[in-house]
């Protein structure tokens, strides 16, 4: 197949476990949530498993019917003990630079509820070109259509199946829940160990010496 080149490409990327590390962060809210509520939560356990919806992370602590109020509290909780506590994964700055100095686009979509996720970007310093939030796994997909992303950077199966949906080239990293055979077989069409790598990669993809699919 020929080389082609890929000038000003917009790429997504997810955000918890693939930009930031936001498991210091997320187990202070949890842990003053229970304290609060007086309900018992393992916020060790809620950190292995990011990626999701905080809905579905409710459910295994709440009753449905306290969910909705229950998340509303989280959400009001996070900014004063989920931001300072959260940390850049490796290589996320020069990953994000990468492309905008590409001269194209860089934009996170995550599930994570938006006003927080773009306290989290505010913090670090990062300046996305864009950030949509409260969306996950296929929904996603909506989103990097809209924003015409040939690329979506991930930690999750979900975020595979996002990219999918997107018809956008599926970059998986397993810094998150999900080990390298499981983006593998989810479909990722690219793994690398880091976002450290990241940079060389997209250097390749840009100038076609990579195929668009594996």
């Amino acid at each position: 197949m020929a080389s082609t080149s890929i000038t000003a490409p917009t790429v997504g990327f997810d955000l918890d476990m693939t930009l930031i590390d936001s498991r210091p962060g997320i187990h202070a809210c949890w842990v003053e949530l229970s304290e609060r509520t007086g309900m018992y939560v393992d916020a060790d356990l809620v950190v292995t498993r990011l990626g999701p919806p905080l809905e579905e992370e409710m459910a295994y602590w709440f009753p449905a019917d306290r969910i909705p109020a229950m998340s509303g509290l989280y959400r009001e909780l996070y900014p004063s003990y989920a931001i300072t506590g959260t940390l850049a994964m490796a290589g996320a700055r020069e990953a994000i630079g990468a492309v905008q100095a590409a001269g194209g686009r860089a934009i996170v979509v995550t599930a994570k509820w938006e006003p927080n996720a773009k306290l989290h970007m505010e913090h670090l310093g990062m300046e996305p070109d864009a950030v949509i939030g409260n969306l996950w796994a296929e929904q996603k997909g909506e989103a990097l259509r809209e924003h015409g992303a040939s690329v979506y950077v991930g930690d999750h199966t979900g975020d595979v199946r996002g990219a999918r949906i997107a018809e956008a080239l599926s970059v998986a990293v397993p810094t998150g829940p999900c080990t390298a055979e499981d983006l593998s077989e989810a479909g990722a069409d690219v793994v690398l160990g880091d976002l450290t790598e990241f940079p060389g990669w997209f250097s390749d993809y840009r100038a076609g010496c990579r195929p668009a699919r594996a």
